[in-house]
C-alpha cells in the first residue's frame, strides 16, 4: 500500500476517534465550558468556511476545467458545490430530530433523574445521537481521504476542523448514555464506535472509487466537499457557536480558524 494512503487513512481514523475525546471529557466536567465550546465551535467552523471557499472550492475548479473545459469545468464545479450541500441537507432530514448531532448539547442538560422512564429516554436519546453521527461522519470520512490522497497538506486541514468539531458530538453521545446506565465504559464505547464510520467511509473510498478517481471525478468530489463543509458549517457550527455565545467569543474562534487556515496553507505553499 502507498504511504500516502496509509497517511490518508490515518488522518480520517484520527478525525473519526475525536469523538472519543468528547467522551472523556464529558466524564471529568458537570458544567460545559460554555466560553471554551462556543470558541471551539467558532474556530472549526472558521477553519471550515476558509478552506472550502479559498482552497477546496478552486482546487476544484482547476482540475475540472482543465478535464472539461473552461465552461464544462466551470458547471461541474458549481453543480459538485451544491450537490455537496444537497447531499448533507438530504441526510440532515433523514436523522431523527432527537439524535440530531447538529442539536449541541450542554453536559448540564443531560443531568437528570434516574427513574426509569427517564433512563430509557437518555438511553434512546444516546443510540440515536451515535446513529446520527455515524450517519454524518460516512462521507465526511470520504471527503478525508480523498482530499489528503489528492493534497497531504489540505487533507491535514480538513482532518483537523472535522475532529474539532466531532469532540462536541461525543458529549452528545457519551452522556446521556452515562447518565442512563451509570457505566462510562459503555458510554465511552458507544461514542467511539460511532465515530468508526469515518475510516469506514475511508475504506469505501479507497475499495471502491480509487479505480475511478479521475481528475474529473477528483474535482467532483473536491467541489462536494467544499458544499458539504460550507453547510456544515452554516447550518451547525456557527449557530452553536453563537447559542453558547455570551461576549462576542464565537466570532473571534471564527476569525482565528481562518487565520490559522491561512497561515497552515501558506506555509504549504
Amino acid at each position: 500500500m502507498e504511504p500516502n494512503v496509509i497517511y490518508a487513512f490515518l488522518l480520517t481514523l484520527g478525525a473519526g476517534l475525536a469523538t472519543g475525546i468528547g467522551s472523556i471529557l464529558a466524564f471529568f466536567t458537570s458544567t460545559t465550558n460554555t466560553r471554551f465550546l462556543a470558541f471551539s465551535l467558532g474556530f472549526s467552523g472558521g477553519v471550515m468556511i476558509y478552506v472550502s471557499m479559498v482552497e477546496i472550492f478552486f482546487k476544484a475548479q482547476e482540475s475540472l476545467v482543465g478535464a472539461l473545459g473552461e465552461v464544462g469545468g466551470q458547471w461541474a464545479t458549481v453543480g459538485g458545490f451544491f450537490g455537496g450541500m444537497i447531499f448533507i441537507a438530504a441526510i440532515d432530514r433523514l436523522v431523527p430530530q432527537k439524535g440530531n448531532p447538529h442539536e449541541v448539547k450542554r453536559v448540564e442538560d443531560m443531568h437528570t433523574s434516574k427513574e426509569e422512564p427517564e433512563r430509557q429516554g437518555l438511553m434512546k436519546m444516546g443510540t440515536f445521537t451515535a446513529l446520527a453521527i455515524a450517519i454524518h461522519n460516512f462521507p465526511e470520512g470520504i471527503a478525508t481521504f480523498t482530499s489528503a490522497l489528492n493534497d497531504p497538506g489540505l487533507g491535514f486541514a480538513i482532518a483537523l476542523a472535522i475532529a474539532i468539531h466531532n469532540i462536541p458530538e461525543g458529549v452528545a453521545v457519551s452522556v446521556p448514555i452515562y447518565f442512563a446506565t451509570g457505566s462510562k465504559r459503555k458510554a465511552f464505547r458507544l461514542s467511539f464506535l460511532s465515530g468508526l464510520s469515518e475510516p469506514a467511509g475511508a475504506i469505501l473510498a479507497f475499495l471502491i472509487l480509487m479505480p475511478f478517481l479521475t481528475d474529473t471525478m477528483f474535482g467532483i468530489i473536491f467541489a462536494a466537499v467544499a458544499g458539504i463543509m460550507v453547510f456544515i458549517s452554516l447550518d451547525e457550527l456557527l449557530p452553536a457557536a453563537k447559542k453558547y455565545d455570551e461576549t462576542h467569543v464565537s466570532i473571534y474562534g471564527v476569525v482565528s480558524g481562518m487565520a490559522v487556515m491561512a497561515l497552515s496553507l501558506l506555509l504549504f505553499i
